[in-house]
């Protein structure tokens, strides 16, 4: 079991997540977000970072023992991953979002044999679509997927549709709830701001800011 409250101040402290309510980020989507999240970020801050792989490796450990394989999703997965696979001592491949244009053309980045049990290892979940699309690819290859642990996850119903059908088990480390709740409980936000952030979540495509 993670500490979802801890992981979550460490994404507030190194700055990883941003909140605005009155100045909203706009997603490469088009989506109006009073949220921003860029866990590359933690990378540059090695305590952090290590209490973080520590999490993520428990997870791992506890959740997917018959793991074999640690897959990355390009990009942001992959420094995840690797660290997760150096310290559990498991094989380690990544996927690109679509095979590379020279060279041998792989989409999937490292050896991979058929039939192993695969984890793939994601940095954040928003609708899911792009994650899911590397189940897929992977699936594609001959190799069983056996679940996904995400660090952040902003808990989208949509989201959580998708991976019900892709038959996919998702575990995320920490998720919007929870990092919501804490950035009230100091005081980096107010009521109505956490009640407008709340209101984000449940449908974002058309929330316009408060």
């Amino acid at each position: 079991m993670t500490n979802e409250k801890a992981l979550a101040s460490r994404l507030l402290h190194v700055q990883a997540v941003k909140l605005n309510v009155q100045q909203p980020y706009t997603w490469a989507s088009g989506w109006k977000s009073p949220i921003y999240c860029d866990n590359r970020k933690v990378l540059s801050f090695p305590y952090d970072r290590d209490f973080i792989k520590s999490e993520l490796c428990s997870v791992i450990f506890e959740q997917f023992p018959e793991a074999e394989v640690l897959a990355g999703v390009a990009t942001a997965g992959i420094s995840w991953g690797a660290m997760a696979a150096d310290q559990l001592k498991l094989s380690f491949v990544y996927v690109r979002p679509k095979p590379k244009e020279h060279g041998l053309g792989n989409q999937i980045e490292g050896f991979l044999e058929k039939g192993k049990k695969v984890l793939v290892i994601e940095d954040l979940i928003s609708t899911g679509n792009s994650s899911l699309q590397v189940c897929e690819v992977l699936r594609q290859a001959g190799v069983e997927v056996i679940g996904m642990v995400s660090i952040f996850n902003y808990g989208f119903p949509v989201a959580k549709e998708a991976f019900e059908k892709a038959g996919v088990t998702l575990v995320s480390l920490t998720n919007y709830g929870v990092l919501i709740d804490l950035a009230k409980e100091n005081h980096l936000i107010g009521q109505e701001e956490a009640e407008a952030l709340l209101q984000w979540r449940e449908s974002p495509s058309t929330w316009t800011g408060i």
